[in-house]
């Protein structure tokens, strides 16, 4: 999983933990736009677009997936990550901490961030900005869209990941001591998807291919889904997902 520059030495030195939840309880809030049988796979497509991503940028060394899901874990393997199993099975942040403790029980010292498996918009371009500004503090966290929660939370060699992700988790990570990185021209790395709104902004910024390619699917007012066919929609439902924008892979 290191890539090698041609004089041999190390192009990066990040060591990334995405988590993954079991397909079948991610994006639950989905739900009304993609439909329980549909829902799983989105979920698969915005990991694999992150994961892609993510392995594309050039401070990044590698990649460990923390799941227990089977398939997820074999397409995810397929790109080059390292799939470390959920063994706490405790939530998001022990998944995160034991996740962060497999990459240094390899790696002492490592750079660790933990990065959310929903960003498909994500460029590896951003990602690098985010880095980089990540490694000029012990810790340092990225807000997401919604200056609410939390996309991206680094730990510099040294220092402990202590991850407080969930909810609120923006707060959380400024009262741990963390550092909020305000990089501007970072919204890719800040766009993750929970709902159909948030899906609308990723399409608009432009996807990855995976993502693409499950997308159409959710055109022509997939996303509301509710009412029967020729039935005005409710007031407050969201807009039909239109066709994505598509970039290309590593772009």
């Amino acid at each position: 999983m290191r890539r090698d520059g041609a004089d041999g030495e190390a192009e990066a030195a990040w060591s990334l933990v995405v988590p993954l939840k079991p397909l079948v309880q991610a994006k639950s809030r989905l739900s009304g736009a993609a439909g329980e049988e549909f829902r799983p796979r989105l979920a698969l497509a915005f990991a694999l677009d992150t994961v892609t991503a993510a392995l594309a940028c050039t401070n990044v060394r590698d990649v460990a997936v923390v799941t227990d899901d089977r398939l997820a874990g074999e397409r995810l393997a397929a790109l080059g990550a390292r799939i470390v199993p959920d063994t706490p099975g405790r939530g998001l942040n022990a998944a995160l901490s034991h996740g962060a403790g497999a990459v240094r029980a390899r790696r002492p010292g490592a750079a660790v961030a933990a990065l959310n498996a929903d960003l498909p918009a994500l460029r590896p371009a951003e990602l690098e900005l985010v880095l980089h500004s990540a490694s000029l503090f012990p810790r340092a966290f990225l807000a997401d869209a919604a200056d609410i929660g939390t996309t991206l939370l680094a730990a510099s060699s040294g220092a402990e990941l202590e991850p407080a992700f969930g909810g609120a988790s923006r707060a959380r990570h400024l009262a741990s001591g963390a550092r909020e990185i305000t990089a501007p021209g970072v919204p890719s790395v800040r766009r993750d998807v929970d709902t159909a709104e948030d899906l609308l902004a990723a399409l608009a910024l432009g996807v990855g291919p995976y993502t693409a390619l499950q997308a159409p699917y959710l055109a022509g007012g997939a996303a509301r889904g509710h009412g029967a066919p020729g039935e005005p929609e409710p007031p407050g439902e969201p807009e039909p997902l239109r066709p994505p924008q598509v970039r290309a892979s590593g772009a």
